[in-house]
């Protein structure tokens, strides 16, 4: 099982005693707005999600690392993190990472904290390549954390994604193991 501690966080696999606040912030539609492809809305669709990745624990092709994140001191669900194996190349895993938490937590850093920690995990442990992450261009916050841990855009992609009623552009960025190491020397 994967647990990793920040200056502020906690960042761990699943277990089934997370579902009540799992569900809290998975169906919580200002938290999921950007990602309502995979909101729930019932505590069965919750629990289905958290089954998934928990049922990827300790497989030895793992596909899905999707980690809780906590505050350190007092426990509290922030968030989610985590990364989905597309390939398996020669040269390591390729993933696409992904991250969101709740709103009183925009804004302080949090999720930066827990990207880079995920960053390191996956280059240093865990056999990743490449890394690609992206958002709605419309959200900026999440694009900062992007920039700020180092990642490199890639692509803008114009009237890409349906959301909210209406086409929107989507932005796109990608991390190598060789330009992580280079920027963390």
């Amino acid at each position: 099982m994967f647990r990793s501690q920040t200056t502020r966080t906690i960042i761990r696999d699943h277990t089934i005693d997370d579902l009540p606040t799992h569900h809290t912030l998975f169906s919580d539609k200002t938290t999921m707005f950007y990602l309502q492809d995979i909101a729930t809305s019932t505590l069965e669709e919750s629990e289905n999600n958290l089954r998934k990745a928990i049922d990827e624990i300790g497989n030895l092709n793992r596909t899905l690392y999707f980690f809780r994140i906590e505050d350190r001191q007092t426990k509290e669900h922030i968030g989610e993190i985590g990364y989905t194996v597309n390939a398996f190349t020669p040269l390591g895993k390729i993933v696409s990472l992904g991250y969101f938490i709740r709103p009183e937590f925009w804004g302080k850093g949090y999720t930066t904290e827990a990207l880079r920690e995920v960053m390191r995990y996956a280059f240093c442990d865990n056999d990743v390549f490449r890394i690609s992450c992206g958002c709605i261009k419309d959200n900026i916050g999440s694009e900062r954390v992007m920039i700020k841990c180092g990642m490199i855009k890639e692509a803008d992609f114009g009237s890409v994604v349906w959301h909210d009623g209406e086409m929107k552009d989507r932005v796109e960025y990608r991390l190598l193991r060789d330009e992580w190491r280079n920027k963390n020397l």
